[in-house]
């Protein structure tokens, strides 16, 4: 069988951590913060976890993390 390649921008916005969930950055914090409240843009720092039901789609995009 032929190796299965990684979609190139899902390696780029995610990881998968040890236990196998993915990690992935706030949304909403790439533009027009203005509009948005000082309360949103501090709870929006860093990364979450993504839902189950996201992490399984993911997971088929990256085959091998």
């Amino acid at each position: 069988m032929p190796k299965l390649k990684t979609k190139s921008g899902a390696k780029k916005r995610f990881k998968i951590t040890a236990k196998g969930k993915v990690k992935v950055a706030q949304a909403g914090k790439r533009h027009g913060m203005i509009k948005r409240s000082t309360k949103f843009i501090r709870q929006a720092r860093g990364t979450t976890v993504m839902s189950p039901q996201d992490t399984k789609v993911v997971k088929s995009f990256m085959p091998y993390a």
